[in-house]
């Protein structure tokens, strides 16, 4: 595998990637990321530059010092020929299969070969799956490819039009001062360093939040118990897209097959659900599996 590291060519393949969209969304994202200003530290390997097969993102190996920290030993994989992937992925200098880690995808195809390069390295692997929604909006921006180099949080922070149904609740940007609320360093770091956003109720605190991953999707998205099927989620959800979208940034989410209430969620806020679905694989070393 090629280490890809010049801005034009990471650029370049941003464009390409844009091309198998829905498919490769997840290292899409995660090249948007590293094109501004790379906060996670990742890097990107590809079988071969221009033409290229498979394109996997991985933390640098300054990140992945902690091998039961499966939230920082992430790898995101899109394949051109997924069937063909399973060598690629055997390779101990490619995945450091010593480690717990995940592997996240959107063709289900990659499963077979994933589960045949763990099992020769003697690693166990849970798949779970989810479905995966976004919004025509997205699709209309991304076809044209607008990105520029640079940092999201150059470009601003979200404005004031947050559409209140009551003047006690706020749109505001999610501070890593409420990460008390999910106590996870990484949420912390995706907090601090990525596009996130609440709603504040009457007492000042978020009663709903999101944030974003370092592939661009969406994620953690929460409601307080006594503020669910009121509306907020969804509200949140069409006020933080039509940021995204002003500023050019990826987006999307997924939800589980059966969270009826985060699906209607999202439905309201806009997103359809795509032709392929989220995938991850967590992958335990005999000698660090929980089970």
């Amino acid at each position: 595998m090629i280490l890809l590291n010049n801005s034009l060519k990471l650029l370049a393949l941003y464009k390409s990637l844009a091309r198998s969209i829905p498919e490769s969304l997840k290292v899409y994202g995660s090249v948007y990321h590293i094109n501004h200003g790379n906060p996670f530290n990742m890097e990107v390997l590809v079988d071969s530059w221009p033409d290229y097969q498979m394109v996997i993102i991985r933390p640098q190996k300054q990140e992945m010092t902690d091998d039961m920290d499966s939230y920082t030993n992430v790898y995101r994989i899109f394949s051109k020929d997924p069937q063909k992937s399973q060598e690629v992925l055997k390779n101990c200098e490619i995945i450091n299969w010593k480690q717990r880690l995940q592997i996240q995808g959107l063709q289900e195809s990659l499963g077979e070969e994933i589960r045949g390069a763990a099992f020769s390295n003697s690693v166990k692997v849970e798949h779970s799956r989810a479905g995966l929604f976004i919004t025509e909006d997205f699709l209309k921006l991304h076809a044209s490819n607008k990105s520029k180099l640079g940092s999201w949080a150059e470009i601003g922070q979200p404005d004031d039009e947050f559409e209140r149904k009551t003047p006690n609740f706020n749109y505001a940007q999610l501070d890593s001062s409420y990460s008390g609320l999910r106590s996870l360093r990484y949420i912390k770091r995706c907090i601090e360093v990525l596009p996130a956003a609440c709603v504040l109720g009457p007492e000042g605190t978020p009663i709903s939040w999101i944030t974003m991953d370092p592939s661009c999707e969406v994620v953690m998205g929460y409601c307080m118990k006594k503020y669910r099927k009121k509306g907020n989620m969804a509200q949140l959800l069409v006020r933080h897209q039509k940021y995204l979208c002003q500023k050019n940034i990826p987006f999307y989410v997924s939800v589980l097959e059966d969270n009826k209430d985060s699906r209607r969620s999202v439905g309201l806020a806009g997103f359809f659900e795509a032709s392929c679905e989220w995938h991850q694989w967590t992958c335990y070393p005999q000698n660090l599996a929980p089970f």
